[in-house]
């Protein structure tokens, strides 16, 4: 029988998959194990690596990755290692044995301006986080504890996370340099204590959200596909456009694409989002290289903030 809550989740290297929990294995915290000798903290790796074909186990946040030797192909053995993977996180023992002295993790934190006067990027010397997240208010953030924490404070307006950063909009009622130490402590004492940063409610959520990404229903009954051009525009955004505004502390994602009118439709998050500059960076940046890369296909590119 095949497990329900581990998902099998191919990667661009053949040899490695990626096992899915529908819950936290870790927090803010990741592992890589070459030999059974050096998983001895981790029970599940140890026992993972009795398996011949076994090269090395990576744990992180909710997935374990297992990148194989040559002699054996995924596609004859990864069910049964997802089911042996989902028979151990179900029997409630511990994934990760940490000692009280190691429960404190070292972490750095630093701030980063944003072209947005409004928000300031915190940067953390380890990943937080797997995807993106947008938290526009208390509510947003219910199963994100740390954002919630964020939300406490008077001045916190908005709370963007994503990799290894946190952007947080303030209101006007105070200044950067009033506030900003004391957010960069707190945030810093939060995950070097080892609390939540999500639940595993968020971690069902953001599961859920993929897989309607991949197959969405559409009114007429057909899934939801991407064209050509949409894929085409998707790649540039990924490669040229995403990770300059990610050191700006947002986020940018493709929304539409009109073939009649030429218009491309982005979403902005994060910092960007209603960034008096950012009307800039789309015309004279975005909005340039879509139209220089698209040879024609492309003429406008408008912006909605997330």
């Amino acid at each position: 029988m095949k497990p329900h809550n581990i998902i099998i989740q191919p990667t661009n290297n053949e040899n490695i998959v990626k096992f899915v929990a529908n819950s936290f294995l870790t927090q803010a915290k990741s592992y890589e194990f070459k030999n059974i000798e050096e998983a001895v903290e981790s029970p599940i790796a140890q026992q993972l690596f009795y398996l011949p074909f076994v090269k090395t186990v990576y744990i992180s946040q909710n997935f374990i990755a297992i990148e194989k030797y040559n002699i054996v192909s995924w596609d004859m053995v990864q069910d049964e290692v997802a089911e042996s993977i989902n028979e151990y996180i179900e029997s409630g023992k511990p994934v990760v044995n940490e000692s009280a002295d190691k429960k404190k993790i070292p972490v750095t934190i630093y701030g980063e301006t944003t072209p947005n006067p409004a928000v300031l990027k915190f940067v953390a010397n380890k990943p937080l986080v797997t995807g993106t997240f947008d938290f526009k208010n208390i509510d947003d953030a219910k199963h994100a504890p740390l954002a919630t924490a964020l939300f406490n404070f008077p001045f916190v307006k908005e709370v963007f996370m994503s990799n290894n950063y946190i952007s947080v909009m303030k209101y006007d009622i105070a200044e950067w340099d009033e506030i900003s130490m004391q957010l960069r402590e707190f945030i810093r004492s939060y995950i070097e204590d080892g609390k939540e940063i999500f639940t595993d409610a968020m971690l069902n959520e953001t599961i859920k959200e993929e897989q309607k990404a991949v197959a969405s229903p559409t009114e007429n009954g057909s899934d939801k596909s991407y064209s050509d051009i949409d894929n085409e525009i998707m790649d540039i955004l990924d490669e040229y456009i995403k990770p300059a505004v990610a050191s700006d502390g947002g986020h940018i994602a493709f929304d539409s694409y009109d073939a009649n009118t030429k218009t491309v439709k982005v979403i902005l998050q994060g910092a960007c989002s209603g960034c008096p500059s950012a009307t800039v960076t789309l015309k004279n940046g975005i909005e340039t290289m879509l139209r220089d890369m698209m040879k024609g296909r492309v003429e406008i590119v408008e912006a909605i903030n997330g």
